[in-house]
This record gives C-alpha cells, structure tokens and sequence, in this order.
C-alpha cells in the first residue's frame, strides 16, 4: 500500500520536463508558497505554519574554474584550477542566505536538473517569530546558529566538509585548517 507522498512524487516526475521550462524561465531565487515535494520537506523538518519559508534556487551547472587572467603572468600562472570544494546544494543555500539575510536555512533538497542547471528548494525558518522560539525548532535562534550555511554547519555543509564519517585516518577533525589540509 503506498502512501499519500509517493503518489505526489510520482505525480511531479510526470510533469518535470513542463516544470523545468518554467523554471529556467523564472529568476534564480524564487520564494514559493508551498514546497514542490511535500513529502520530502516534511522529513526535512518543514511545517505549514508561520515563520517557515521555501525557496526555488536555481544553480549553473558545469565546471567552476575560473576564467584566464590577463595581463603580466607566464602561462603557469594564468589559470586557476582549483575546484570549489563546496557541493551545489550547500551552494543554493548559501545564495538563499544572502537574498534573506533576517531568515536561517534549515535544510534543503533537489528537486529538478537539466542541461544546465540544478534546481534546489531551501527550507527558510524566521528565528523572530514567536511560533517559532516556543517550538521544538527554538534552537535555531540562539545566537550561536545565525548564519550558519556560510560556516558550513547545514547538512549540506558538513557532508562536503568531510563531516560525516569520524575516523583517526581523515583529519577533518576539527577542521582542515587546523590539519594544513590534509583531509578530504
């Protein structure tokens, strides 16, 4: 017997390709009144209350190395190759945290990629708001959790910091800087 979600998730799979038009045509961070996915924003700790906000981020695909430098530099030089070590999701969030700088990033999730683009929804929380501070979610607005993305503190963030697994062998622990960038 399957449940009320996965008939919703089966329904957005069938009208992806018509959404993903939309999408590319709509601005790169879009507040919506209700998540996509429904089911899986729930499990992510959303709740159809006030103080909880969802947010459409779209994110270019591809490679991120930057473009060639200029002037005054022999070839060795002229190009950065460092990789982002930041995943696309943590990316989104981050966006999502600068457009809203009065809201916190709870968590997020994919809902949609094509040729060029990821599409993420961000689950926003008002940390201001007294629905929120009386809640099992009061946490988020003690001081040491304000902008947490940006310190890598969501799940997002810490999987790409190496967070996941405790092991002696990684050394992410405490970070990477303390370890002269040994780990990941």
């Amino acid at each position: 017997m399957k449940s009320a979600y996965s008939y919703i998730k089966e329904s957005i799979r069938k009208n992806l390709k018509e959404k993903l038009i939309a999408w590319r045509k709509d601005k790169a961070i879009v507040k919506l009144e209700k998540p996509t996915d429904i089911g899986r924003a729930r499990k992510l700790g959303y709740k159809d209350k006030k103080g909880f906000v969802v947010v459409k981020v779209r994110v270019k695909r591809g490679g991120r190395k930057r473009p060639k430098r200029k002037k005054g530099r022999r070839s060795k030089r002229q190009t950065i190759r460092k990789t982002l070590k930041m995943s696309y999701r943590w990316v989104a969030e981050s966006r999502a945290q600068r457009k809203f700088t009065n809201l916190e990033v709870l968590n997020s999730y994919m809902i949609g990629k094509d040729g060029q683009h990821y599409f993420y929804e961000v689950i926003l929380i008002d940390k201001n708001r007294p629905e929120i501070k009386k809640s099992e979610l009061s946490w988020i607005a003690k001081p040491e959790n304000k902008k947490r993305v940006l310190r890598g503190l969501t799940s997002a963030g810490k999987k790409s910091r190496g967070l996941r697994k405790k092991s002696r062998k990684l050394k992410t622990r405490p970070s990477l800087r303390a370890h002269k960038r040994k780990g990941k």
